[in-house]
């Protein structure tokens, strides 16, 4: 209760509420489309944008719109928070496809809405006419970065629609420096409209586990006793080639364990691994619940993130509060999520790669230090810190 007290105090004293206006009044809509419907990425991060400032801030009142949600997500403690409401759009057919870009708004306007926050790159079109606030975040802008991993379809789509939400809401929340400096670049947004707020990952990785609990998730996948992990879409832009390249290179005695969506990018690299003689090193996990990620993650001796771009890169920050030394790729955020201690590597260098996992492999004293200084790091990214940078967003929003 204190902290939440303080929260409060520090919130009222760095940003001035609209006369009149008090703190326990405040009403906040949600584009609920992925916390209602999206069972990783852009929903994990919804749901839990929206659960912990519900928890870190009972007095206020939060609305979840979407025209459609999942029966399992119904289940979670968020949407049985007293709260947190959920706002079932009644809407068919098209008129459900437009609802969220259009229709919206009116529902908005008669649940008396303060603020609006788009949580993934868009606001509904003409929002900016109603007395409604809106706020957008923007995870990155990958696809005019590598417009060549994108059809071309969905790239004019999405930069319509992110460009349209820049220059229409009344602030930008980007989830990293880079991000920031890319809507800054491309979209020529004035850097005084956009906040960086970055994200912290489930709380179900920052419990450390027992010996015991671990060995058992251990025996479960048959998993070595060492080994490097690597989580992630596999696709093109998070190069897992790479390590594939520098494998034949790094101690043998670790096998390397792969999680994550298979794309066609997929297949290319079980052929670059049959061409090395790897198969007997490499392990691809499916269907792993998500339940069981923690202890993956913590059993792991060095986890490597070698993407080309990424907006924020979550896996880095499940891998520190695993406590679990990494390696990243240079080029766009990661050194954001990785910290200082953390090393790093240019995306097309498996000598490199295979040098720096050698030295952390064989030098405990240098693990342990990674490890320290990595889980020291992460706590920037806690629930609290994070929600409180974003209820400053919302009252800078408001006051303007």
């Amino acid at each position: 209760m204190k902290q939440q007290n303080d929260l409060h105090t520090t919130l009222h004293e760095s940003s001035k509420l609209p006369k009149g206006f008090e703190l326990s009044a405040l009403k906040i809509g949600y584009d609920g489309k992925r916390a209602a419907n999206n069972l990783t990425g852009l929903g994990n991060y919804s749901r839990s944008l929206i659960e912990q400032l519900a928890v870190i801030y009972p007095a206020c009142s939060f609305y979840v719109y979407t025209a459609k949600i999942k029966e399992s997500l119904l289940q979670l403690p968020l949407f049985k928070l007293g709260n947190v409401h959920l706002k079932l759009a009644k809407v068919k057919g098209l008129a459900k496809a437009m609802w969220r870009s259009f229709s919206i708004k009116k529902q908005l306007v008669k649940d008396e809405i303060d603020l609006f926050h788009g949580l993934s790159h868009e606001i509904p079109f003409g929002i900016q006419h109603t007395q409604v606030k809106s706020i957008v975040t923007i995870h990155d802008l990958i696809f005019l970065r590598m417009p060549q991993l994108y059809k071309l379809i969905d790239r004019k789509i999405y930069t319509f629609k992110s460009r349209y939400a820049c220059i229409n809401a009344d602030r930008i929340i980007a989830i990293s420096e880079c991000t920031k400096k890319d809507i800054i670049e491309l979209y020529n947004i004035p850097s005084s409209k956009i906040d960086v707020v970055y994200q912290s990952c489930d709380d179900i990785f920052k419990k450390l586990l027992t010996e015991e609990l671990k060995k058992s998730v251990r025996e479960k996948y048959h998993l070595p006793e060492h080994y490097i992990l690597s989580v992630g879409t596999i696709e093109a832009r998070k190069n897992l080639g790479l390590i594939i390249e520098a494998l034949p290179h790094i101690n043998e005695d670790y096998k390397l364990i792969v999680i994550g969506k298979e794309t066609n990018y997929a297949t290319l690299v079980k052929e670059k691994i049959k061409n090395k003689n790897l198969e007997n090193r490499v392990i691809f996990l499916k269907d792993v619940p998500f339940s069981d990620f923690p202890a993956i993650y913590q059993n792991a001796k060095l986890f490597i993130y070698p993407s080309r771009y990424e907006g924020f890169g979550i896996p880095i920050i499940e891998a520190l509060y695993s406590k679990v030394p990494v390696i990243a790729a240079t080029g766009s955020c990661l050194e954001e999520a990785g910290g200082p201690d953390s090393i790093y590597i240019q995306p097309d260098d498996a000598d490199a790669l295979a040098k720096m996992s050698n030295s952390i492999l064989s030098d405990p004293t240098l693990a342990q230090h990674m490890q320290h200084k990595g889980y020291e790091y992460v706590q920037k990214f806690n629930h609290n810190l994070v929600a409180h940078n974003l209820m400053n967003c919302y009252l800078k929003t408001l006051s303007n």
